[in-house]
């Protein structure tokens, strides 16, 4: 796999990113960390959680992708279309129609759910002790994060619920993380993790079901 970019290339734009932006990137991770906490302490944080994703996928579409990530990869333009649609999706399914309920019970997708959710937040750390050194280091604000933020959060939604709002995120894992070892961002190795837990937690139910239909058909 090549990429149209050089790896210094790459890290220059986090360099330029996190010069120009760091108020708002500490900003978006204390609302990430707020999101988490309301998760652990609420009821029901549904609409809370919900415009929290819709603000994150948006800011990486606009902020990251259309503003920086551009100048070095024209495919930018499109992934920050599909950050919008996503940003979108999470506006009209958890705020304009409820769809998407966030709850903290402990059932066996929390566990699932919650390291993630940590990983995302600890995200510029891990990053860091790598040997990545700030500015030129992926922080917050930025796709990777945000897709592991998202996913953590999706795990703890209570099903049934639209499931086209995973499709953006568990594709971005894959592309994303299959970049990783080109571009030696080793924290984002565990995209490849959580976008095959996403979409085995998505196309499970959905097999089950076309064979539970076949079933009662052939009978």
């Amino acid at each position: 796999m090549s990429l149209p970019f050089t790896p210094d290339e790459f890290f220059d734009v986090f360099g330029a990113y996190n010069r120009l932006l760091w108020p708002f990137v500490l900003g978006l991770w204390l609302y990430a960390l707020a999101g988490v906490v309301v998760l652990g302490r609420s009821r029901d944080s549904s609409r809370f959680i919900a415009t929290l994703l819709a603000v994150q996928w948006a800011w990486a579409g606009l902020a990251y992708h259309a503003t920086f990530f551009t100048r070095i990869n024209p495919a930018a333009w499109l992934f920050g279309g599909l950050f919008l649609l996503q940003s979108a999706l999470f506006v009209w399914f958890g705020i304009v129609r409820n769809q998407l309920h966030f709850l903290r019970f402990h059932s066996p997708r929390h566990f699932v759910a919650w390291p993630l959710l940590v990983y995302a937040l600890i995200y510029p750390v891990i990053v860091l002790a790598e040997g990545h050194t700030f500015p030129e280091a992926p922080t917050f604000g930025v796709p990777c994060p945000t897709t592991l933020l998202t996913v953590g959060f999706l795990f703890a939604a209570t099903p049934p619920w639209p499931r086209s709002v995973a499709v953006i995120p568990a594709l971005w894992a894959f592309i994303a993380g299959s970049a990783a070892s080109l571009l030696d961002v080793r924290a984002d190795l565990m995209l490849w993790l959580s976008g095959a837990a996403l979409s085995l937690y998505v196309l499970i139910p959905a097999l089950s079901r076309v064979r539970a239909r076949h079933s009662v058909e052939r009978i």
